[in-house]
């Protein structure tokens, strides 16, 4: 027998079926999103993390040369370059860096020719034509100083000389072939 208050039973249970079904697409909304997050996050890369980070002082630990302690100044395709607090400039191949302290939460991807080009070798290469004096710490802690005369695909050709001696063949002790994996830390001490 029909009563009067069927349709509103089920009416509730039609709204019970609606706002179950919502809830069950609001969930699965939101796992999606929160999956596609974990898949865009797993596509950055350090160099990413870093450059949201240009102009923040910034703790980087390095093999072979320990902790680092200066203001980021900028990133390439793979180094970062820091002004520590002496005024000394140094480059770090991403390669050597074991752990950064100091990053916000934000990343910045660039996709452009140019800055997969700006890899270290193009630095090296510049030390090099401008022939500034360096010390590199190297990842096995050891240091040299000089001038970058060469660099090639994979290595660089240093001339050791003291730090206050322009690059002279008088003043050369000896030249030294490295593989570019051997740099922990590049810097260039303040003019």
């Amino acid at each position: 027998m029909w009563r009067k208050d069927e349709p509103g039973r089920w009416s509730q249970l039609f709204a019970d079926l609606d706002a179950q079904a919502e809830a069950v697409l609001r969930a699965e909304e939101h796992g999606d999103v929160a999956e596609r997050t974990r898949i865009e996050v797993g596509k950055l890369t350090l160099a990413d993390r870093l450059r949201a980070a240009v102009g923040r002082e910034l703790a980087v630990r390095c093999v072979g040369a320990g902790p680092l302690l200066g203001r980021l100044d900028g990133v390439g395709a793979d180094w970062l370059e820091l002004t520590e607090s002496t005024a000394m400039e140094s480059v770090v191949p991403l390669a050597a860096v074991i752990a950064v302290c100091g990053l916000g939460r934000w990343s910045t991807v660039v996709d452009g020719v140019v800055d997969r080009r700006l890899g270290l070798r193009s630095v090296l290469r510049r030390l090099s034509r401008n022939r500034a004096v360096v010390r590199l710490v190297l990842t096995d802690g050891g240091t040299l100083t000089g001038t970058i005369d060469r660099v090639g695909a994979d290595f660089l050709e240093l001339a050791e000389h003291a730090q206050t001696a322009p690059r002279r063949a008088g003043a050369v002790l000896r030249v030294w072939t490295l593989p570019l994996a051997s740099l922990a830390v590049v810097r260039r001490p303040p003019p």
